[in-house]
Order: C-alpha cells, then structure tokens, then sequence
C-alpha cells in the first residue's frame, strides 16, 4: 500500500445493529469506510433491474433532465443509447424509494456527529446512478480528483458537513479500476480543501491515495471533504462495467428539488468532469 496522508489500515466492516465505536473512530481518522454484504447479489439484482426499467422508460420519453439535473448519456457494449449518471431514481421505482427508508441507513447519520443530518431524497441529485463502461462511445469511465465541497460554493452557502454513501452492484477489485481515496484529507484546511488539486480535472494517481476490494452488495462511505476520484477500468466492454448508486446524507436547511428546478450553473463544466 501506498504511503498515505495519515498511515491508512485498509480494514472492511460488518453493518451490525448499532454503529460502533471502533467504526466511529476509524471512520473519524480516514474518512472513508467499507461495509461488506451491506445487500444480497439478489438485491442488487433486483436493482439493476429497477434501474434498467427507468432507463428504458427515460430513453424512450427523450428525457433529457431531472428536477433540473442533467442526465449523462453514452453508449453500451452493443453500441446502443445508455444513461450513464442517472439522478433522482427513488423518485421512479418503489423498489429504490424503499430502499432510502431501511433503518440501517438512517443508522450511517451517526457518522455526521455531532451534526445532525439526513439522507437526500429529495435534495441534492437524490438517488444517484452511476453506470462506468470503458469504450470508444462511453461518456463516463472515470471521474478526476475532486471534493464534494465546492458544490455547497456555487449554489451560494457555507461548505457543510456530508456523507456520500455508495451502494456497489458490481464486484469491482482494484484491478478494474473504481474509488481511490486520500486518507485523512477530510481534515485538511478549506484552502486545500478547494484547491489541493485542479477540481475533475486532474486525473492523474496520487502517490498517497488507495483503492478498494469492493464486491457485488458492498457499501462505502466517504466524507465530502475527502480527495477521491474514479479510476478507468483497464478493461473494455463488459468486463470494465461498474454499476454503483450513490446517495448523500447532508445538513443544513431543507432545499428540495422539483421539475420547476433550475439546471445549477455548475453543470456547464461537465465535460471535464469525465472522459
């Protein structure tokens, strides 16, 4: 492993009935946590599907965006039309808004403390897709170095804490690219915080940064102040797809989203955000 901001034991967890202190504490000093068997292989099928079904129904309909978020769009192995960052999925499958409400969900909040917080159902992008397929039509196979932070800049308020909670669909080893992460950076100053690196551009490897061993049900935690970023999969084709939701738990005031919302000006930037 390489040297990280802060000595990093990678160590993997189980979701017990309560969050403990040595989960606290660990998450405390990196940043980032790993859950494995958060959900069955059959869940996470159940998933895909949900997932699948919305696609086909937003393909069909032209749909372009959701309560005022871009959709990201590609192409898959077959060279047929994909959505590779879908936003708001709850908000179309039952399945997912379900899902939002499992009471082992609202226990991560507990990772905020002393803050108090919430999962985003409808704030931010909500339920988040992200759909990673390396080939010469993709539009996502990676993701550079980047804070959650910023964000929080441009819609005009304070830097507020929050999570980001990944739940994995596919096995995803080290080897097939995925989340590399910088250990500890959660606690560095704003101004490294915002310009340690060249924010989504920047996608080049950190001499610090580690990657994971994620299999299919796993979940991660990292905190939005964290440098972390997507690595290509080396791969092409099928065996290079990463299929992960993810979901913010925030503070702050209550801003939902609507089909009125406006496109954050943000967005303009997105195609340096991925190759």
């Amino acid at each position: 492993m390489r040297k990280a901001t802060v000595k990093f034991e990678y160590k993997t967890f189980t979701l017990g009935a309560e969050i403990t202190e040595e989960q606290k504490a660990y998450f405390s000093k990196y940043g980032v946590i790993q859950f494995k068997k958060f959900i069955s292989p059959e869940t996470a099928d159940v998933f895909i599907q949900e997932l699948a079904d919305i696609e086909k129904k937003w393909l069909a309909e032209g749909t372009q965006k959701i309560n005022g978020i871009p959709l990201k769009f590609g192409k898959n192995p077959e060279g047929e039309d994909m959505i590779q960052r879908m936003c708001f999925t709850n908000k179309y499958s039952t399945v997912l808004a379900e899902f939002l409400r499992d009471p082992r969900l609202s226990q991560l909040i507990e990772f905020l403390a002393p803050y108090e917080g919430r999962i985003s159902e409808e704030e931010k992008d909500g339920l988040v897709f992200n759909h990673y397929v390396n080939q010469p039509n993709s539009k996502f196979t990676q993701m550079g170095w980047h804070t959650d932070s910023p964000r929080d800049l441009f819609l005009g308020q304070k830097i507020l804490p929050m999570l980001n909670v990944g739940i994995h669909l596919d096995n995803c080893p080290s080897s097939n690219g995925g989340l590399r992460v910088i250990p500890g950076t959660h606690n560095q100053s704003v101004l490294k915080l915002l310009f340690g690196k060249k924010q989504f551009i920047d996608h080049k490897p950190d001499p610090r940064e580690v990657a994971f061993e994620i299999e299919k049900g796993d979940l991660t935690i990292h905190d939005g102040r964290l440098w972390h970023r997507v690595e290509v999969s080396p791969n092409f084709g099928e065996k290079s797809r990463r299929r992960v939701m993810y979901v913010p738990i925030i503070t702050g005031k209550f801003k939902p989203k609507s089909a009125d919302s406006k496109t954050p000006f943000y967005h303009r930037f997105s195609k340096v955000v991925t190759k």
